[in-house]
């Protein structure tokens, strides 16, 4: 333990004798700052579905604090978030404020106690309110962080949970949670798809689109590995809630009618309300290894209840049982999604063909006609000169053909009418920096004319 620079010691350990003669004074040495801890990470910097690392505050997230502000938090939606997560009120002065003590065994003893006003018609709400986020702020409940983060941002709950077998310490190994992270990042990514377009199978449609719309999830999980919650702030993932809410309860009704009755046309039917290979992929990918999961839905007491759904919804619960019947509907999903006719047009980033002539493979970066970012297209030998040429000026090309849904809808077949598509100069000019210089570039020219042609 360090004694105060004040008080110095002699060689022996004890106080200098006050009748010796003082010491010259020390000479100076450039003092190393005290080690500082990093501080808890702010809600937007939790781990993300998207990258598992921690990552900078997104949207809503970014002025996030450590605790929110005791003069913007509703009393009535502190309440609700701590019931919501197994606090317990115990008394208080009734119509004045209540009293909350953490869950599990420390709320019976002398931990954490919260005073919450029933209203802001107090003079002393606000002081109430600060001293009760000050100690969620500093309890060690791992309820009290998503109370916080609840509080910092209305936010949607999606909760998993997996039964799963025990590890070391009543925990579950690593590969066991990332299980759980990814089929988690599956569901929403589903529901976001479902927003954008109700499809059997959506492949590499709206996918750019769907991943932005989850940037601004953050994502807590629950101490042993078995629960993930993502908190969805209302605006904008109030839409990804409300699907993912239809699709899991379709979802839930058609395994329950196939499994009774062997027929698989409910799915057909639930796709409308979000289902897709998407989504039942993510529920193998949930339930698969385990005793049964569980998919718990909660909305903001901030934002209300949306229209069309139910205040507090039940978990839908799933098991092992249900796993050959999801498998099933996927598979018919992606058989069954038809290809669809598109005129596309898209910047030449490569081009392909085994000799000098005949036809070849063109790869577009597509700019308007369809929601997928690249496609792949075989042209005649005229198309494919045609790509080549508008590419070394700088120009994109216009195709018509047929977006399969095999691969993806990656692949465009049927291609007729390659022409390339008149631009102004200052689009002209980035899209000619934006492929030159590159390798990819450079292997353009070397696959794109062989020896001997011009």
């Amino acid at each position: 333990m360090h004694r105060p620079i004040d008080e110095p010691e002699n060689g022996a350990g004890h106080r200098p004798d006050p009748s010796s003669p003082p010491a010259l004074p020390p000479t100076p040495h450039p003092v190393t700052p005290p080690f500082r801890a990093r501080s808890h990470p702010a809600p937007g910097e939790l781990p993300g579905p998207w990258t598992g690392i921690p990552a900078p505050p997104l949207g809503p997230w970014a002025d996030a604090g450590e605790t929110p502000d005791p003069g913007r938090v509703d009393p009535r939606v502190l309440g609700a978030l701590l019931a919501r997560h197994g606090w317990r009120r115990r008394g208080g002065a009734a119509g004045r404020y209540s009293r909350w003590t953490p869950p599990g065994p420390e709320g019976l003893g002398r931990g954490t106690s919260l005073l919450v006003p029933e209203s802001r018609a107090f003079p002393d709400c606000e002081d109430l309110l600060g001293e009760a986020l000050t100690a969620l702020a500093r309890s060690a409940a791992p309820s009290a962080r998503e109370v916080l983060t609840g509080l910092t941002v209305p936010s949607d709950e999606i909760r998993w949970w997996r039964d799963v077998p025990p590890g070391p310490a009543g925990t579950v190994p690593w590969t066991v949670q990332e299980q759980l992270r990814s089929a988690a990042r599956g569901l929403l990514l589903a529901g976001a798809l479902a927003v954008r377009g109700r499809n059997g199978y959506h492949g590499a449609r709206h996918r750019r689109q769907a991943r932005t719309s989850l940037e601004s999830v953050v994502v807590g999980a629950a101490p042993g590995g078995r629960a993930l919650t993502a908190f969805l702030p209302v605006d904008p993932g109030r839409a990804v809630s409300v699907r993912l809410y239809h699709a899991l309860y379709a979802a839930r009704e058609a395994i329950d009618y196939q499994r009774a009755t062997g027929g698989t046309e409910a799915f057909d039917t639930a796709v409308e309300a979000g289902v897709s290979r998407e989504l039942t992929e993510a529920l193998v990918a949930l339930v698969r290894g385990t005793e049964g999961a569980s998919v718990a839905l909660a909305w903001s007491p901030a934002a209300g209840t949306p229209e069309g759904c139910a205040s507090r919804p039940e978990p839908v619960e799933f098991s092992p049982g249900d796993l050959p019947a999801l498998r099933e509907a996927g598979a018919r999903y992606l058989t069954d999604e038809p290809s669809v006719p598109v005129r596309i047009t898209g910047a030449v980033v490569r081009m392909r063909r085994p000799g000098p002539r005949g036809e070849g493979t063109v790869r577009l970066r597509v700019l308007a006609g369809a929601e997928v970012g690249h496609v792949r297209v075989t042209l005649d030998e005229e198309g494919y000169r045609t790509a080549g040429h508008a590419h070394l000026v700088g120009l994109p090309i216009r195709v018509v053909g047929r977006l399969e849904s095999r691969g993806g809808f990656r692949r465009l077949t049927d291609a007729t009418g390659v022409a390339p598509v008149q631009v102004d100069e200052a689009e002209r000019d980035r899209l000619m920096k934006s492929l030159q210089g590159t390798a990819e570039d450079a292997a353009f020219f070397e696959e794109a004319y062989g020896p001997g042609e011009d």
